[in-house]
C-alpha cells in the first residue's frame, strides 16, 4: 500500500468475516484525563493506539502527568499499547508545549487541565486544529478565572498560564458546535475549589451520546456529576479507578457493518458491549431498517445484510461521527435520502459537509448540501479518486465506495490512524 493511496478493494461476492476493532478514542482521551486527575495510578486496558490518542498521552506528560505501557513489546509506533498505566498530574513550573495535532479531544479537555499547575502552557497544532472551534470554551476558561491569551483568534495558537488551580463555580457555556466543549468543563470539573457549574446557552450540545458518556465517566472514577435539564453541576472529589477497560470504538465498526449491508454478506464485530454510551450502538436500528438481520450474543454482534435497501431519511444530530460512511452506504439505496442534523459537521477535521458533496458528486453521485446535512440521490458511481483531506472518516467512506465499485482511489489512507492504525490490512482482511 502506497502512503499516497490506496486502490480500495471491491467485493466479489458475499464473505463470512469476523473482525476486532479497536478501542473507543471518546472512552480512551476521556479516561486518560480522569486518569491524570486522580488521586492514585490507573491502569486503562485495551485503549485506542492512535495518533489522537498518543498526542493525548504526551500533553498529559507534558502538564505533569506520566505514563508507561504495561507491556515491554509495546513499541513507539501506534498501534501496539494493550494497556496504560497513568500516574496523576504534579505540580511543575517552567514553559511547556502541547502538541495537538488535529485531535479534537486534546485541544479541548487539555487546555482546563493546564490551569491546575504552575506551568505555562503554549498550544499549538496542525494547520487544519487552528480552524476547528475553540473560542466558546477559552472564554469559558477564562470567566471561570483561567489566564489565556489567543490573541483574539479564539482558536490555536493559545498560550495557558496555570495558576495552581481554579476556584471553578458557575459559567455560561454556548456548546452547540461542539459537545467536547461541555465535557471539557465536566471532566476537569472534579479538580476545581468549588467543583463547576455549566449552564448551556446557544441550543442543546450535538452529539448528547458523548455528555452521556462524560457524565458516566465521571461517575466510574468516583465523581458524583448531576444534570437537570440544560444546567450540569459536578461537586469537587477525589477520583479513584485503579483498574479500567476500554470498550471497542462502535463509530469506527461502522464501515464494517456497511459492507455487511451493502454487499448481502456476515460480519461479526467482537465484544460489541450490551449496554454502553456510545453514540455508535445507534448502528444496530440502521441496519435493521435497512433490512439486515442483527443481533447480538456474548461474543460480538452480527450483522446479515440483504445487498439492497430503501432510501432514507435520517436526523443524525446524535451521531454524526458515523455521517462520512452512512452517506457513502446511502450512494446505494434504491432511491433518494435525506441526511439532516448535522451541520456541526463543517467544523470536524474538516467540513465534512462539503468534502463528502464534492467527492461523492466527483465520483458520479448525485448529492449536494442542504443548511444542515446532505441530500442523495441514485446515480451511476465510476472509477476514480477520492480525496480524504486528512479525515479518517472519510478513508473509511472511500473504502464502503469500492465495495462496489471498482477503481476507487482513496487518498491517503494513513490519516486513518487516527482512530484505527491497522485498518487498510483489517478491511483487506475481511474480504479474504
Amino acid at each position: 500500500m502506497s502512503a499516497e493511496a490506496w486502490v480500495a478493494p471491491t467485493a466479489t461476492g458475499a464473505f463470512d468475516a469476523t473482525v476486532r476493532v479497536p478501542g473507543s478514542k471518546s472512552i480512551t482521551n476521556r479516561a486518560y484525563v480522569l486518569a491524570a486527575l486522580a488521586s492514585e495510578p490507573t491502569t486503562v486496558r485495551h485503549p485506542l493506539d492512535s495518533r489522537d490518542a498518543r498526542l493525548m498521552l504526551a500533553a498529559l506528560d507534558a502538564l505533569g502527568a506520566s505514563w508507561r505501557p504495561m507491556s515491554d513489546a509495546a513499541a513507539d509506533d501506534p498501534g501496539d499499547l494493550d494497556g496504560v498505566m497513568v500516574t496523576p498530574l504534579t505540580g511543575g513550573t517552567g514553559d511547556v508545549s502541547v502538541e495537538l495535532g488535529n485531535a479534537g479531544t486534546v485541544a479541548r479537555f487539555t487546555p482546563a487541565l493546564a490551569t491546575l499547575g504552575s506551568h505555562t502552557v503554549r498550544f499549538d497544532g496542525d494547520e487544519a486544529i487552528r480552524r476547528r472551534p475553540i473560542a466558546p470554551l477559552l472564554e469559558a476558561l477564562r470567566d471561570l478565572g483561567a489566564d489565556i491569551d489567543d490573541g483574539g483568534r479564539g482558536a490555536p495558537p493559545f498560550t495557558v498560564r496555570g495558576s495552581g488551580g481554579l476556584a471553578g463555580g458557575a459559567v455560561t457555556l454556548d456548546s452547540s458546535a461542539s459537545s467536547q466543549f461541555l465535557s471539557a468543563l465536566l471532566l476537569a470539573g472534579p479538580a476545581f475549589e468549588k467543583g463547576v457549574t455549566v449552564r448551556l446557552a446557544g441550543g442543546a450540545p450535538p452529539s448528547e451520546p458523548h455528555v452521556a458518556m462524560t457524565l458516566d465517566l465521571l461517575r466510574r472514577f468516583g465523581a458524583a456529576p448531576e444534570r437537570d435539564g440544560t444546567e450540569f453541576h459536578v461537586p469537587p472529589a477525589t477520583l479513584s479507578c485503579p483498574d479500567f477497560t476500554v470498550e471497542p470504538d462502535l463509530s469506527t465498526a461502522a464501515p464494517f457493518l456497511a459492507a455487511a449491508a451493502l454487499t448481502g454478506s456476515t460480519v461479526r464485530v467482537r465484544d460489541w458491549p450490551s449496554r454502553t454510551t456510545q453514540p455508535g450502538d445507534w448502528l444496530r436500528e440502521l441496519l435493521r431498517d435497512l433490512g439486515a438481520r442483527v443481533s447480538l450474543d456474548d461474543t460480538g454482534l452480527v450483522v446479515t445484510g440483504e445487498g439492497g435497501f430503501a432510501g432514507q431519511q435520517l436526523d443524525l444530530h446524535e451521531v454524526g461521527e458515523l455521517t462520512p460512511v452512512v452517506a457513502a452506504l446511502l450512494c446505494f439505496a434504491d432511491g433518494p435520502s435525506l441526511i439532516s442534523g448535522v451541520a456541526h459537521l463543517r467544523g470536524h477535521e474538516t467540513d465534512r459537509l462539503a468534502a463528502l458533496a464534492t467527492e461523492l458528486s466527483g465520483l458520479g453521485a448525485d448529492v449536494s448540501e442542504t443548511a444542515d446535512g446532505l441530500r442523495i440521490s441514485p446515480a451511476p458511481l465510476h472509477a476514480g479518486t477520492f480525496h480524504t483531506y486528512d479525515d479518517h472518516r472519510l478513508v473509511m467512506a472511500g473504502a464502503v465506495l469500492g465495495l462496489r465499485v471498482p477503481g476507487i482511489t482513496v487518498e491517503n489512507p494513513a490519516t486513518v490512524g487516527k482512530t484505527f492504525p491497522g485498518f487498510v490490512a483489517t478491511w483487506e482482511g475481511m474480504l479474504g
